[in-house]
C-alpha cells in the first residue's frame, strides 16, 4: 500500500533519538453500538440480546512506537429480553421479559499495542493494526421488566459502580497529519452479575463496543506523529544512505587512485632512457648510452685529452715501504695489529697520498694449523693493513688485499726460522 497524498508536509524526523520531535499526545471521539454479550465468552441472563447506541472518549499519550497509553470514557445503554425461545423450543424459565441499563459513565486506563503497520517499510505509515488492555470502573443503572410488564429499579437506592477489564482491538487510518480514522471493537468483563439486573452469581454478564471514530494530534503540525514513525524502515533508509555515501567516496577515492597513477606514469615516463622524465625532457630521443645534463640534453664533449702523467716509484720509496711492512707485527693468531707498528705505517699512508702511489699487499702464514683457517688469517691481516691506511687517507682503490695462506712459502716450514720467514706480509708499490 502506498501513503494517500495530502497537502500537510512535516519536517524529516529521521532516526529516533527520542519522542522530542514528535507529536505523542491525542484526543479521540468514537460513537458506535453496545450489546451485552462478549463474542469470546459470556452474555447475559437473557435469551435475546439487542443493539444499542453507545458514544466515546479519550486521551491517548504514545510513548513509543508500538504502545501508548489510553484513558478511555464510554456512556450509553444496554438492552436484552427473552423473546427468543430455548433449543428446545420452550419458552425461558424467568419471571422477566426484558431489561435495559443505562451505562451512565465508565473509565478506563488501556495499555495501547500496535501490533502490525501496514506499509511496513515505508518510514510513515498509514493503516495500524492495534490491541487494547486495561481496567476501569463502570457506573450502570439496570432497570427490569416483568413477565407481568411491570418496569423496576434493579437497585432502588442508586447505581451500581463495579470494576471491569476491556480488552479490544481495531484498524486505524491516517487520513492526513492532522485526523485519523479509527475502526474498533472492545469487549469489557465486570467484576459481578448486575450488568442485567438478574444476580445469578455466576459471573455471566459482559457486554461489548463496536466504534468508528476520530483521533485529532496535539501539537505542532510541523512534526510527524510518533504512533506513525516506523523506526525500522528509518533505520534500513539510513543504512541505505550510508551505504551509498561509501559507495559514492569508494568511488571517488577509485577516481584520483587513478588519476594520481596516470599522473606518476606521465611523470616518470622516459622514451629514450637517458634518465630524464619526458615532461621535463627538453631534447627528447637522445642516442642510447649518451649523457645528458638535467635538461636531457647531450653533454659537450671535451676533446681535450688529458695529459698523461708518470709515476716513478724511486728505492727509497721502496725502502720505506719494505722497512714498515717487516716491522709489522699483529697479535698473536688474530689479524690486529700492534701499535708498535703504527709510527711506521703513518709514513707508509703519506707517502701512497702524496704521490698517489698504488700498493697491493699479500698476507701469508706457515702452515700451523688448518690450511682454510690459515687463508683467511692471511687475508684479514692484509684487509687489516689496507683499513689501516684508509683510514690515514688513502684511497681505498689504491690499496689491493690479497691472502695466500700457506700456499707460498718461501722458507722451509719444517723449522722455526723458516716458519717465521713464512709469516709475512708482502708488498708491491707501483
Amino acid at each position: 500500500m502506498s501513503t494517500p497524498r495530502n497537502t500537510e508536509t512535516t519536517a524529516p524526523a529521521g532516526l529516533f533519538k527520542g519522542t522530542e520531535g514528535y507529536r505523542t499526545w491525542s484526543i479521540g471521539i468514537n460513537g458506535g453500538a453496545l450489546a451485552p454479550v462478549a463474542f469470546t465468552g459470556g452474555h447475559n441472563d437473557f435469551t435475546k440480546w439487542q443493539l444499542s447506541y453507545g458514544y466515546g472518549a479519550y486521551v491517548k499519550w504514545q510513548l513509543l512506537h508500538f504502545m501508548s497509553l489510553r484513558a478511555d470514557f464510554l456512556g450509553g445503554q444496554l438492552k436484552g429480553n427473552n423473546d427468543k425461545k430455548l433449543g428446545n423450543g420452550s419458552a425461558p424459565n424467568s419471571p422477566y421479559s426484558q431489561f435495559e441499563t443505562q451505562l451512565q459513565w465508565s473509565g478506563s486506563l488501556n495499555a495501547v499495542f500496535n501490533v502490525a503497520n501496514m506499509n511496513f517499510f515505508a518510514k510513515r505509515n498509514f493503516m495500524q493494526l492495534y490491541v487494547s488492555a486495561g481496567g476501569g470502573l463502570a457506573g450502570y443503572k439496570p432497570t427490569i421488566t416483568t413477565t407481568g410488564n411491570v418496569t423496576t429499579d434493579y437497585k432502588p437506592n442508586g447505581n451500581i459502580t463495579e470494576f471491569f477489564v476491556p480488552v479490544g482491538a481495531g484498524l486505524k487510518f491516517k487520513l492526513s497529519e492532522s485526523v485519523n480514522f479509527d475502526i474498533g471493537y472492545t469487549m469489557h468483563y465486570p467484576d459481578g452479575d448486575n450488568l442485567d439486573g438478574v444476580p445469578n452469581g455466576i459471573g455471566r454478564d459482559k457486554y461489548s463496543y463496536g466504534y468508528i471514530g476520530v483521533e485529532f494530534p496535539l501539537g505542532k503540525k510541523s512534526k510527524p506523529q510518533l504512533a506513525w514513525h516506523n523506526p525500522i524502515a528509518e533505520m534500513y533508509d539510513d543504512l541505505s544512505s550510508q551505504r551509498d555515501q561509501v559507495k559514492l567516496e569508494l568511488d571517488a577515492q577509485k577516481e584520483a587512485n587513478a588519476k594520481l597513477a596516470a599522473d606518476m606514469a606521465k611523470l616518470t615516463a622516459d622514451s629514450d632512457g637517458d634518465g630524464v622524465s619526458d615532461m621535463f625532457d627538453k631534447c627528447p630521443n637522445t642516442p642510447k648510452g649518451e649523457k645528458v645534463d638535467g635538461a636531457g640534453c647531450t653533454l659537450p664533449r671535451d676533446t681535450v685529452q688529458p695529459k698523461q702523467v708518470k709515476i716513478f716509484v724511486t728505492e727509497a720509496d721502496n725502502r720505506l715501504v719494505r722497512e714498515a711492512i717487516a716491522n709489522l707485527e699483529f697479535e698473536t693468531g688474530k689479524a690486529s695489529i700492534k701499535a708498535a707498528s703504527f709510527p711506521a705505517l703513518d709514513r707508509v699512508a703519506e707517502l701512497l697520498t702524496q704521490k698517489g702511489f698504488s700498493i697491493k699487499l699479500s698476507g701469508h702464514t706457515d702452515n700451523v694449523g688448518k690450511a682454510e683457517s690459515n687463508m683467511i688469517l692471511s687475508k684479514q691481516r692484509a684487509e687489516s693493513v689496507k683499513s689501516y691506511l684508509v683510514g690515514r687517507g688513502v684511497n681505498p682503490s689504491k690499496v689491493e688485499a690479497v691472502g695466500y695462506g700457506q700456499t707460498q712459502p718461501i722458507a722451509s716450514n719444517k723449522t722455526a726460522a723458516g716458519r717465521q720467514q713464512n709469516r709475512r706480509v708482502e708488498f708491491v708499490l707501483y
